[in-house]
């Protein structure tokens, strides 16, 4: 019985202590459980926080590049949930003094991170391209990112191994349970079978946890690859919108300038560079510093607060706004139409202002000379109403007079009155004439006419009216010259000219009397009101006198307008050229320079026959790939020169002025062909360029062009014997011939005309 008492009591002792080895291996196997689960769900909330930063830095990044709203809605949204994540995660370890510091850290370093989005947000909304680009140079994003990551990882990898060292724990307390309950009390393996059965679900469960971490990662994966292929193409869409852009504004012909608060140019297009003479580099006031700008009158300046740009910053906007814009560095004077509106931000903040600048130089002065054209055809219409009734009045009151001397012939006094009468009305009815030329109602008598001949018996009758002081010259085409015309009132016209240049050279000069066969082609009509393009016989009278402005110049044609003095002249001889030569259906132009002498040419409508014998098919005008210096000062030739030589395949550059082409020059600017005017203002002549040229650049290419004829420039000692010129008004295909010759053979004779002349002295 004690036995059994003892045995009953080692076996209840051995079941209490079986039982309360159960109980306490239960309870450990339940606490190590415990701990694994806390474990697995570190791990998941560790994940779920990368996740929400990557796609907060996903969507930061979007933004920045497109700017599109979606994205920033994104990262607000993305951006609340972290602080909680980050929160919980902290609670998570908070009995684990090492990760809860090392979470404590990161958690700075994620609310940082998450404030250079928001920066790099703001930036991009307010279009701070400066601060964008020092948020980016300074890295702060990358690097602050690359140590969150960096924690994490540290953070995950120290879960993990408590994880796998939680495990082995619960699966030993397992193994000694079931050790004890096959050693001891079927009881016993029953618990042990549960712990075991309880052990093996809560693996199952970290398994399960396990392969879904897996599978959000590569979730995860999945859509970083794809928003980093959707950033791309957004990147590239923007890159070729930018591209667009640019070069629609490199090839406008306005000028675009965008300017910021501070009077900083953000933008500008070539067309500004040349019009305002702004270069990169160069700030606005530096600009405004050089420039002289001028109502649309010409004569009054601007207030510097009056200007566009100012203005536009203060909030105004105004369109097509008109002034003259002085450059004194090239010595050119350009009339514009500018146009401003102010930049606002969403606030409406002026940020800064967008500038449009249109060049209307040209435009303005294509309708001065037509309105030029219209003053002479209104002045000479009512010239002639009035000249034709003086006329009939004329016709009574000579008559009369006639009958009268008749009468007083037996009274000295009387006859004397008569005669001074009728000398007065002679001379009335000369000034009748000439204003019956002007008005272009003289009855004229045309026949075909021997052009050279008129000249030439002109030329034999002006010596000993000029006088010995003036060297008379004729330069004539080889070939028979017929025109249409009355070779009287052409003989007259020369006459009147050859005066003019005697008193333009009072101690003496040289006049040059010239004829040539010339087509004047259709951009040579658009640019002088009233011309027909065709086949012209043109004679030209050249001086080397005084010259005349370009106010004289205007008026040259008007009647009674003279620059001499009181009762040494009428001021209609020009006048009457004018009214013959449109009376003949053709055209004349004058090219004058003060202190250097002036041509007048004559464009005489050749016969149809021989325009038709003319009219022989050209073959294209040959082309080319060199680079032409075009130095020019009149815009309107300018403009023509370089639409013909780009049509032609050149590349063309410009200056309006000596001084800019030199400058030009040398800054190093390469060219195959220097094309310059002889007469130039701005004190550097053609001449002297390009010999400033060829001693700079030895074995450079010159080709001159001028308004007055090669002979005259030859004859006035203006440019070399040698010298390559073409003369004004010129065809695109002899412009073509004429470039080609200059760049292949620099040393032959110096004109494009036909080879034979006769020269008259």
């Amino acid at each position: 019985m004690i036995r059994q008492r003892l045995a009953l009591g080692l076996g209840l002792g051995t079941l209490l202590a079986i039982g309360a080895a159960s109980a306490a291996l239960d309870v450990k196997s339940r606490h190590d459980a415990a701990w694994v689960t806390s474990s697995l769900n570190i791990l998941q909330k560790t994940s779920e926080l990368r996740l929400l930063l990557s796609e907060v830095e996903a969507s930061s990044r979007g933004f920045a590049l497109t700017g599109a709203a979606p994205f920033r809605a994104e990262f607000e949204d993305v951006s609340a949930k972290i602080p909680p994540a980050v929160a919980d995660l902290q609670r998570a370890v908070a009995d684990s003094p090492a990760p809860t510091q090392l979470l404590g850290e990161t958690a700075a370093l994620i609310v940082h991170r998450i404030d250079i989005s928001a920066e790099l947000i703001r930036l991009r909304a307010a279009s701070d391209t400066a601060g964008l680009q020092a948020l980016g140079s300074r890295g702060e994003g990358p690097a602050t990112m690359s140590t969150i990551t960096a924690n994490l990882d540290r953070f995950v990898a120290d879960q993990r191994g408590l994880l796998a060292q939680r495990s082995v724990t619960s699966m030993t307390t397992g193994s000694l349970l079931l050790t004890i309950d096959l050693c001891g009390l079927a009881l016993l393996l029953l618990i042990a079978g549960y712990l075991i059965r309880h052990a093996y679900l809560e693996d199952r469960a970290l398994r399960s946890s396990l392969l879904r971490s897996e599978a959000e990662a590569i979730s995860l994966a999945e859509r970083a690859e794809k928003q980093h292929l959707d950033l791309v193409e957004a990147h590239e869409k923007l890159r070729h919108s930018a591209e667009i852009l640019q070069n629609t504004f490199n090839s406008m012909a306005e000028g675009v300038l965008v300017i910021d608060a501070a009077d900083t140019v953000v933008f500008s297009n070539p067309a500004v560079e040349r019009l305002l003479g702004y270069r990169p580099g160069r700030n606005l006031p530096e600009v405004r510093s050089r420039l002289r700008v001028y109502e649309s009158d010409g004569m009054t300046p601007v207030p510097a607060h009056d200007l566009p740009t100012p203005r536009a910053l203060r909030g105004e906007s105004f369109d097509r706004r008109e002034l003259i814009i002085h450059q004194p560095d090239r010595d050119e004077t350009l009339r514009l139409m500018i146009s401003g509106r102010p930049l606002r931000d969403g606030a409406g903040r002026i940020t800064g202002a967008a500038m449009v600048y249109h060049d209307i130089t040209v435009a303005h002065e294509t309708e001065r000379l037509l309105q030029q054209a219209q003053k002479l055809d209104a002045i000479g219409k009512l010239t002639g109403g009035v000249a034709h009734d003086f006329n009939n009045m004329l016709t009574i009151i000579t008559g009369t007079i006639e009958t009268l001397a008749d009468e007083v012939r037996d009274r000295p006094a009387a006859a004397a009155t008569a005669a001074l009468i009728g000398q007065a009305a002679n001379r009335c009815t000369e000034l009748i004439r000439h204003l019956l030329a002007f008005a272009r109602k003289q009855p004229l008598h045309p026949r075909d006419s021997d052009v050279n001949s008129t000249i030439l018996d002109i030329a034999k009758l002006l010596r000993p009216t000029l006088g010995e002081q003036i060297e008379i010259n004729s330069i004539l085409e080889e070939e028979t010259l017929i025109a249409h015309i009355d070779s009287a009132q052409l003989a007259n016209s020369l006459v009147n000219m050859a005066i003019n240049a005697r008193d333009a050279m009072p101690n003496g000069g040289k006049l040059l009397l010239e004829s040539r066969r010339v087509e004047l082609d259709d951009a040579y009509a658009v640019a002088n009101a009233g011309v027909t393009p065709g086949s012209y016989v043109m004679v030209a009278v050249s001086d080397t006198g005084t010259g005349m402005s370009p106010e004289v110049r205007d008026r040259a044609f008007e009647p009674f307008f003279t620059t001499k003095e009181a009762g040494k002249g009428s001021g209609l001889g020009l006048s009457m050229v004018y009214g013959f030569v449109k009376q003949s259906g053709g055209h004349i132009k004058i090219y004058s320079e003060e202190g250097r002498g002036t041509t007048i040419r004559l464009y005489i409508p050749a016969p149809k026959d021989q325009a038709a014998l003319q009219a022989l098919p050209e073959p294209p005008p040959p082309r080319g790939e060199e680079t032409i210096f075009i130095v020019e000062d009149d815009l309107l030739v300018q403009d023509f020169v370089v639409a013909q030589l780009q049509s032609l395949g050149y590349k063309t550059i410009t200056a309006s002025t000596g001084v800019e082409a030199l400058a030009k020059i040398e800054s190093g600017q390469s060219f195959d062909l220097l094309f310059t005017d002889v007469i130039m203002p701005g004190g550097i002549n053609g001449k002297e360029l390009a010999e400033e040229t060829l001693r700079q650049r030895p074995g450079t290419k010159v080709l001159y062009t001028s308004g007055y004829t090669d002979n005259a420039m030859i004859e006035h000692g203006r440019i070399d014997q040698a010298a390559l010129l073409l003369t004004k008004p010129y065809r695109k295909s002899e412009l073509a011939q004429m470039v080609r010759l200059a760049l292949h053979n620099p040393g032959v004779s110096r004109e494009m005309s036909p080879p034979g002349r006769v020269l008259a002295n």
